[in-house]
């Protein structure tokens, strides 16, 4: 079993929920790969730097300047400290971006209602690639920033990364995908850690949604999860970064079903 792992923000921003989240990734046995977001740093720098951030219902616009930074700090800063503890700790990490390897191939998101800028919507993941790391004893640590193969560098939405990887990765092998943040897993409540559900299809999901209990970030995450399961990937789970050796056995948090 390979374990394809996310952590968002909400770890990333906090060094001692971070330290915590990569002791554990740490002692995972067997091969894993983790997909990480980039959290507020880049838009700390970005202030420092003077380049105004550009959001639109809450989605950032990915223009030129905000790309550079985007780069230098999803694929370098936070990227590098994290391989750095997580060699630390024994893991043999390795830090790579889609760029690396043409490890994932993106097309950078047609203009609609609103024009994101550089964002690229996957389209190629090379898991042959990944599956040749793993073999090698080396554990992936993939920054969300991609390229269209021609030259030009994308910011890729990292829920979306993790997805990709494990489908590219389950037609070589069996493939369990996690998303860790800081609830315990999908709530019924927002406001009661002990109202997690802890099976969703996409009858269930649907439901929630029409009642309004699921819905902002965490909708697009449950429909892509679903998605995912039906692909091919063994199972997906979501729930808190604190509790991931249960998480990856589905003892806690929510498990993803297709049907």
């Amino acid at each position: 079993m390979i374990y394809v792992i996310k952590i968002g923000g909400n770890i990333i921003d906090n060094p001692d929920k971070l330290n915590g989240f990569l002791g554990h990734f740490a002692a995972i046995k067997g091969h894993k790969v983790l997909v990480h977001g980039g959290g507020k740093v880049a838009d700390q720098i970005a202030k420092e730097m003077g380049v105004i951030q550009k959001m639109v219902n809450g989605r950032r616009i990915t223009d030129l300047a905000t790309l550079d930074i985007i780069t230098m700090v999803y694929a370098g800063l936070i990227n590098k400290n994290i391989v750095a503890d997580l060699n630390a700790k024994g893991a043999m990490a390795i830090g790579v971006c889609g760029v690396d390897a043409n490890l994932i191939i993106a097309d950078k998101r047609p203009v609609a209602d609103v024009d994101y800028g550089f964002v690229g919507d996957i389209k190629f993941v090379n898991g042959e690639i990944l599956m040749n790391w793993l073999g090698d004893g080396f554990c992936p640590v993939i920054s969300p920033v991609t390229h269209d193969g021609l030259g030009q560098l994308l910011n890729t939405n990292a829920d979306t990364i993790a997805s990709s990887v494990a489908l590219a990765i389950s037609k070589f092998s069996p493939v369990r995908l996690v998303y860790c943040f800081e609830k315990k897993g999908v709530l019924m409540d927002i406001n009661d850690e002990a109202s997690v559900i802890s099976i969703l299809d996409e009858k269930t999901t649907n439901d929630l949604k029409n009642q309004g209990l699921i819905h902002s970030g965490m909708l697009p995450k449950i429909e892509n999860a679903i998605q995912t399961v039906k692909g091919g990937v063994d199972a997906v789970f979501i729930g808190h970064a604190d509790e991931l050796d249960l998480l990856i056995e589905g003892k806690t948090g929510t498990k993803i079903i297709s049907k």
